[in-house]
This record gives C-alpha cells, sequence and structure tokens, in this order.
C-alpha cells in the first residue's frame, strides 16, 4: 500500500482531529532543538553501542526499515541493529519475550532504549517528533489497518520516540488485535487532546517508563 492509498482509508474520525498537532510551529521547534541536543549529548553512547554491534555479529549497525509517518508518508526509520532479521516484507514477526533473533547486546540496547536513539535524526529531519504515536513497519500497518476501522487515523500526528499510548503501559508487542485496539484509542486520544503541555507531560512520564523495562523485549 503506498502513501497515497493509505489517505484513502483513513477513518472519517482522522477529519475530526485536531490539525494543529502536525502543524504547530512550537512543537516542531522544540523537536529540532530538542534532537539536535540530545544527538551532540548521546554521540558517545551511540558510538560504543554501534562499535558493540559490529563487534558481536555481521551487518550493519544500524537498521533501517519502512514505516508509515504523517498522512501515510513513507518513510526510513533508523535503529540500531538489536536482531538477526528482515528489514522489510510482508511477514515481519515481531520481537517476543525471549526471542532467540535478538543478540546480546541487543537485548540490553532494546531494554534501555538505546536502540531508539538514532530516531533523534528522523525527529531533526521531519519525519518523526519527539512525541507521537509510534510507528509500525508498514506490514503490520496493513495487517491492523485492516482489522481496526480507525487505525489510520494515527497518521494526522507524525510518529513520536514516545507516545501517551507508551506512558499508559502499551508499550512492546501487540500479540492480539485487542492490544495493538487499545493502543490506536490511546493514540488517538493523544491526537485529539494534544497541546505542548500534555507533550511536555509525556516526556517526563517517558524516563521512569524506561526504568520498567518488562515489556521491552
Amino acid at each position: 500500500m503506498d502513501g497515497e492509498s493509505y489517505i484513502d482509508v483513513l477513518s472519517p474520525r482522522l477529519s475530526e482531529a485536531p490539525a494543529r498537532v502536525a502543524f504547530d510551529i512550537r512543537k516542531r521547534a522544540l523537536d529540532v532543538m530538542a534532537s539536535a541536543a540530545l544527538l551532540i549529548l548521546f554521540a558517545p553512547t551511540l558510538l560504543i553501542a554501534a562499535l558493540l554491534v559490529k563487534l558481536e555479529s555481521p551487518g550493519p549497525a544500524l537498521f533501517r526499515q519502512t514505516r508509515g509517518g504523517l498522512n501515510g508518508a513513507r518513510f526510513q526509520i533508523l535503529k540500531l541493529r538489536t536482531m538477526r532479521c528482515l528489514e522489510d516484507g510482508q511477514d515481519l514477526t515481531q520481537a517476543q519475550r525471549n526471542d532467540q533473533r535478538v543478540t546480546r547486546v541487543g537485548r540490553f540496547l532494546r531494554a534501555t532504549s538505546i536502540d531508539e536513539l538514532p530516531q533523534l535524526l528522523n525527529v531533526l529531519r521531519g519525519d518523526m517528533s519527539l512525541v507521537g504515536p509510534r510507528p509500525h513497519a508498514a506490514a503490520h500497518d496493513e495487517y491492523y489497518g485492516s482489522r481496526i476501522p480507525e487505525y489510520y487515523a494515527r497518521y494526522q500526528a507524525r510518529p513520536g520516540l514516545t507516545g501517551w499510548a507508551q506512558v499508559k503501559g502499551l508499550r512492546g508487542g501487540t500479540e492480539t488485535v485487542e492490544a495493538m485496539r487499545r493502543r490506536v484509542e490511546a493514540d488517538i486520544d493523544y491526537i485529539q487532546t494534544w497541546s505542548i503541555l500534555k507533550d511536555a507531560k509525556i516526556v517526563l512520564l517517558t524516563i521512569p517508563s524506561l526504568l520498567l523495562t518488562e515489556n521491552a523485549y
């Protein structure tokens, strides 16, 4: 499904969501300033982590995968590679507890969310925001989009490094459609009630949520 066809199947509820979440200048300015500062701050961590990834297993340090962004536009999300797996395709399997594809270094990177830090580059170039619905692989978009009527309403906002669903405990795998439905409901709630203050609240709540690693596998 290409970017234009995403728009064709967007839920009618999407038009009711406030467009300011996607186009508010203050939100974008904060994204640029914060992502640039955080990239500088975490540069040593990223370099060490990338080196460990390369030393443990063959392959690139960075993992790239096609995701759906604002209004369904496709982009390549960046992560530190933590698994031995297919990057794109129709038969992608989500990471599971004790997943044998996850490397030893990768398990630590996933538990601490260090593997997500390269997405600061996605934020800096406008693919993502610091706060918004977490983006999913294109194959998963098609699977859940065909089963959850309002799934594509998530694309009213840029996808985020963290989001309302994640701080509400809906982090990690979605083994059932119902689990994804709960995440989608939280994403739509975020879009419809968005404010700068809400973004600040989510960022603050993300810090303690990262310490609870039971769903980070």
